[in-house]
C-alpha cells in the first residue's frame, strides 16, 4: 500500500506589523491635546480673571467671570482646531507611507 508523502506542515506566519510606529505617535498626540483640553481653558480662565480682567484692568467681579469664559471658551476651540490639523496630517502621512508600501 503507497502512502502519499506528506509534506511538511509550517505554521501560518504571523503578519508583518506594518504600522508599529503610527500608533505610539498616535497615543502620543492624544495624550498631548488630552492635557491641554484640561490644562489649559482652566489655567487661562482663573489667570485671565485674576491677572488681566480683576488686576490690570480693574473690572467687576461679574464682569471679569463673563470676560474669563470667553478666554477659556477659544482657547478650547484652537485646541480642537489644532488636534483636527495634527490628526489630518497625521493620517495623511500615514495614507501616504501605506500606498508606497
Amino acid at each position: 500500500m503507497d502512502r502519499p508523502e506528506k509534506m511538511p506542515q509550517t505554521a501560518p506566519q504571523p503578519p508583518e506589523l506594518r504600522n508599529e510606529k503610527p500608533l505610539p505617535s498616535s497615543l502620543k498626540t492624544l495624550l498631548v491635546f488630552t492635557t491641554l483640553m484640561i490644562l489649559l481653558p482652566v489655567g487661562l480662565y482663573f489667570s485671565s480673571k485674576s491677572y488681566l480682567f480683576e488686576g490690570a484692568l480693574g473690572m467687576s467681579t461679574q464682569d471679569s467671570y463673563f470676560y474669563a469664559a470667553i478666554v477659556a471658551v477659544v482657547a478650547v476651540h484652537v485646541i480642537l482646531a489644532l488636534f483636527i490639523y495634527f490628526a489630518w496630517n497625521e493620517g495623511s502621512r500615514q495614507w501616504r507611507e501605506g500606498k508606497q508600501d
